[in-house]
């Protein structure tokens, strides 16, 4: 017998148990670990790295010195008008964004949980655009928005001069709706799924109380997905952050002159066109704590309200 009366055997199938349990465990998660790891985890920290020294890329069997700089790349960065303009696009971009994102699939996702006709019709073709490659749909939005394009032939006289996409106070907010519509589906599957949760009880609580579709909406269906809302929210912010494909195509690499420019296009632009890593590589890592600073701040904000 063992001190306590436990019995060396027990003690030992129990910590080979919860060993075996363990080991299961690490089996599931442990690919996903080393893609993380590999994908995600060893990029960041090499560009971490790139952004304190003078880097440049050079033959693969060339011997080349990095030697260290300090804050120099981000000085470049910080005092380049460009790389604010883009971190200024991007928050007028998530200003128009991830509101309009988190109402509008909200309120369609509310209406797709009620008993309509061809509910599973409507279901998939808010999904299509989201599954549907950016370069066929960025096709449509260009004829559709283009100086020749049938907006403007509907608009007529109304049609802005200069037209949507050249124009740099419309090129952007164009984008994000771009953006918000094509992602739509997406975020529409969540709150289906969190609508699934919410107590039917108090819909009928709301009914025998004699409340307004607006005010049962605004009373049980809102906080009842909020855990969901507060997801949606910080996933656009993070999407919304990393653009590039839409002004790449849409506004043909960032214009006029920079008006829809994203950091992340600015990084492609400076290090691979501009041969540049070291300072896109620190423009990178502020877009990171800018990322991590404005999910943080729409987390509390979400949680307090």
């Amino acid at each position: 017998m063992t001190r306590g009366g436990a019995r060396p055997g027990a003690a030992r199938r129990s910590t080979g148990g919860a060993l075996g349990r363990n080991l299961l465990g690490l089996g599931f998660v442990g690919p996903y670990l080393a893609f993380v790891a590999v994908v995600f985890a060893y990029p960041f920290g090499f560009a971490v790295w790139m952004s304190f020294h003078d880097y440049f890329f050079a033959a693969p069997t060339a011997v080349v010195e990095h030697p260290f700089v300090g804050l120099d790349n981000y000085a470049t960065v910080l005092t380049d008008p460009d790389v604010r303009q883009a971190f200024g696009n991007v928050i007028v971009f998530l200003l128009i964004n991830v509101p309009l994102t988190a109402g509008l699939s909200l309120v369609l996702a509310a209406a797709l949980n009620a008993k309509l006709p061809l509910r599973g019709f409507f279901r998939a073709a808010y999904y299509v655009p989201y599954i549907t490659a950016s370069v066929a749909v960025v096709g449509v939005w260009l004829w559709l928005f283009s100086t020749g394009g049938l907006v403007n032939k509907v608009l007529g006289p109304l049609a802005p001069e200069p037209s949507w996409l050249v124009n740099s106070t419309l090129a952007m907010p164009l984008i994000a709706v771009f953006v918000a519509w094509k992602q739509l589906g997406f975020f529409i599957m969540l709150y289906l799924a969190a609508l699934q949760n919410v107590p039917k009880e108090l819909y009928e609580s709301a009914g025998i109380d004699g409340a307004s579709r607006l005010r049962t909406f605004w009373a049980v269906t809102v906080p009842g997905v909020r855990p969901a809302t507060t997801l949606v929210v910080i996933v656009a912010t993070i999407t919304g952050a990393n653009l590039f494909t839409e002004p790449y195509l849409l506004t043909g690499g960032g214009g006029p002159d920079g008006a829809s420019a994203s950091p992340v296009l600015l990084m492609y632009q400076r290090g691979i066109e501009q041969g540049e890593p070291d300072v896109a590589a620190a423009i990178g890592v502020l877009l990171v704590l800018f990322v991590l600073l404005v999910s943080l701040v729409n987390r509390k904000l979400l949680e307090r309200s």
